[in-house]
């Protein structure tokens, strides 16, 4: 054992042998340090750049100028002059009462129908997916995603150990049909679905499926876990009910995001399930933060209100069209003919799928070149990628920058085929 009674001035214990002392600054000594981290799926689309693309259509963001930030801002001032004492105080862990009942009232506009009491305040629907698979999911959990999919959920529930297991999406949403074989399989504890305007996709699930999925749950006596974060973002004039809507038994656990459409950077969303689920949640709540920002909570209070936000989406969306449609003619006119993509409904994205053969991360360096970004759809994959798909997003950018990435990411696709039809035996990888 070292003698603590016979230090060197620079602490070092008598006995021990000497080590080099290595003056520079370097950070590499934390490399020896373990984490438990998965090697994100979210980061994976930044991992060859090595600058800010001025042309971003990696990220799905609708830009500042398009929410009402002179609204807000104009309120915020306001209320903290009114109301000062706001800095200094707790909020409740479950969230504020009247944001709540505000949130009950905006969602029986969905045809969801439940109390304030059955609603969480969380920090933005990415922690409302956290929370849940850190009060459900353990190692060796099975989790069923849909493939492809969000990419910072698959991490969250991979970073809690879960067996995750993937079910392909086509037009109509998710493969009830595949997944039923699946649970004949396995017991799954949890299925995650974006099935209104999912992302990466854009497709939506048609109601026979909605209705099939909340069935299998109900059969496997399994949670639901429904991630609505743009149904808002709407080009159609009905949209399909929420499958939570149709629950009368506490399957599913509605995951609503705000801040999309009205403050990307106050973080309000809200988390909405019943029963023992519920007063499981609250406490993982507590655990996590005790508590969303109650002046984040107030300020956007008056925002909530559906007659606002339906006002407000009216305008959005006549933006986001325009532009939706814009992408989709440019890409018709410049992108090659084999090339393939969706055509949304609503959110903010379009799933483009390339040759089999043409493996999107070999574009990203050309990408680079022309300062424009993409996402990868390999990282969108829980289980075995597909490399030949991009995701793009057009809520970002004004029509001047939307046309220019789209045209320089179309050249760049269009010379990869080009080199591929002028030398069909040299692989391009």
């Amino acid at each position: 054992m070292p003698n603590f009674q016979n230090l060197h001035p620079w602490g070092v214990c008598e006995g021990l042998p000497e080590l080099a002392i290595n003056d520079s600054t370097s950070l590499d000594w934390q490399l020896s340090i373990s984490d438990h981290l998965p090697r994100a799926q979210f980061g994976m689309q930044n991992r060859y750049l090595t600058k800010e693309p001025q042309i971003q259509m990696s990220f799905a963001n609708i830009h500042g100028s398009l929410l009402p930030g002179e609204h807000i801002s104009k309120h915020l001032s306001s209320f903290i002059l009114k109301n000062p004492s706001i800095l200094f105080e707790y909020g409740p862990v479950q969230g504020d009462s009247e944001l709540r009942a505000s949130m009950a009232s905006y969602l029986k506009t969905k045809d969801i129908a439940l109390s304030e009491e059955e609603i969480v305040i969380t920090n933005g629907s990415q922690q409302g997916i956290n929370l849940v698979a850190r009060t459900f999911i353990g190692l060796g959990d099975i989790v069923i995603m849909e493939a492809p999919t969000y990419t910072a959920a698959i991490d969250v529930f991979r970073w809690q150990g879960a067996t995750i297991l993937s079910v392909p999406v086509d037009n109509d949403g998710m493969r009830t049909d595949l997944l039923l074989k699946i649970c004949y399989s396995h017991s799954p504890k949890l299925i995650y679905t974006i099935p209104t305007y999912h992302n990466p996709s854009g497709t939506v699930m048609s109601m026979q499926r909605r209705k099939e999925l909340l069935d299998i749950a109900k059969s496997f006596n399994c949670l639901i876990v429904e991630d609505d974060p743009w149904s808002e973002l709407t080009f159609e004039k009905n949209s399909l009910p929420p499958i939570k809507s149709m629950d009368t038994d506490g399957h599913v656990i509605y995951i609503k995001g705000f801040s999309k459409f009205l403050s990307s950077g106050c973080r309000i969303g809200a988390l909405a399930a019943s029963g023992s689920i519920l007063n499981r949640l609250v406490a993982a709540k507590a655990n996590s933060d005790l508590g969303s920002p109650l002046l984040t909570q107030k300020v956007l209070l008056p925002f909530i209100q559906y007659d606002f936000i339906k006002k407000h989406l009216k305008n959005l969306n006549s933006i986001l069209i325009k532009r939706r449609n814009l992408a989709l003619e440019l890409l018709t006119k410049y992108m090659p003919i084999s090339v393939k993509w969706t055509i949304p409904q609503g959110g903010p994205n379009i799933w483009i799928t390339l040759p089999s053969w043409l493996n999107a991360e070999s574009l990203v360096f050309d990408a680079q070149d022309q300062n424009i970004s993409f996402l990868c759809g390999s990282a969108c994959y829980p289980s075995e990628p597909e490399f030949n798909h991009i995701r793009i997003s057009f809520s970002f950018l004004d029509e001047h920058k939307l046309k220019e990435g789209i045209i320089a990411l179309s050249n760049i696709v269009s010379s990869f085929i080009n080199q591929k039809n002028s030398h069909p035996n040299i692989p391009i990888i």
